[in-house]
This record gives C-alpha cells, structure tokens and sequence, in this order.
C-alpha cells in the first residue's frame, strides 16, 4: 500500500532558487471530496497526468496515497468538470542535507504563496531544516490542496505567509 509522509512549510525567502532544478507547470483539480478522501486530477507541462486518491490516516503528518497515469485527454476534461477552482503551480525540487524538498509556487489567484514540503520515510524522521523556510504549515487544513481549490485561504493570507 502507497503511503505518503511529509512535512509543509511556507517559504520566506527565495535563497533555494539557485539550488532548483528545471521546474514543472502543473494544473490540478478535486474532482471529489469527502471527509478524508480526496480524488485529485492534475496535469504536468500539459503533456502527461495522473489521478491521485489521497485517504488521512491517523495523524497529520501520514496519508495512504494511490497514483494513476490517465491520458492528457481526459485529464483536461476532468479539469473542466471538476470542483472548485482549478490550481496552477510550478514545482521545483531542491535537495537540501539528506532530502529532496519540493517547492509549489503559485499562480492565479494564489499567486505570491510559495509552500515547500519534504517527504519523509517515517513520521519519526527528523530532516534538516533549511533556512529559507517560514512557519510550518503541517497539519493546517487551509494548506491543503483540497482547501487551496476551494479558496479557504482568509482574505489576508497574504499578510499571514509574511515571515
């Protein structure tokens, strides 16, 4: 069984871009949310996709996690019909001590929020921190992507992802 464990931060500064390699553009989307299951379609450089089913498990830190390849096809028109907004993002992977660190910088109507998360192989795991993180944002539903597509942020996120 997939299982995903990690940790998110929001990013108070730009020093990890000359460590980043080439970055992704991603559009995604829930297509269906209850409780804690989400089904997530996203797109990658408009050229491949992959459904996502995410389910909690206990904690906050660990999920179990199941990817799918769909054709791009179809992943647009799940795009299309899915519910709440859809997310555009860049990725960038930066590898800091031990670990490979993804940071999310967001367009549209999230622009400015940069979130980093690092996947971990047990809740136990200790990473290195590095400096260019802000506050940690594990565990706090407004970061999730199922939250970020349905525009949960307050009005003043902007003043609230400020170091």
């Amino acid at each position: 069984m997939a299982k995903e464990i990690e940790r998110k931060f929001l990013v108070a500064s730009d020093d990890w871009r000359d460590k980043a390699k080439l970055g992704k553009s991603f559009r995604q989307a829930i297509i269906f949310s209850e409780g804690d299951r989400t089904l997530r379609i996203r797109a990658i450089d408009r050229k491949r996709a992959r459904l996502t089913i995410k389910i909690a498990i206990n904690g906050h830190l660990s999920r179990h996690e199941f990817e799918y390849d769909v054709p791009i096809r179809d992943a647009e028109e799940l795009l299309a019909l899915a519910n709440g907004r859809t997310i555009t993002k860049t990725r960038y992977e930066v590898k800091h001590a031990r670990h490979v660190w993804e940071i999310d910088v967001y367009g549209g109507a999230l622009e400015g929020l940069v979130v980093a998360e690092v996947e971990m192989k047990s809740e136990k795991e200790k990473p290195e921190l590095p400096g260019w993180l802000g506050r940690e944002v594990t565990g706090d539903p407004r970061y999730s992507n199922q939250a970020l597509a349905e525009g949960s942020l307050p009005d003043n996120w902007r003043d609230e992802i400020q170091p």
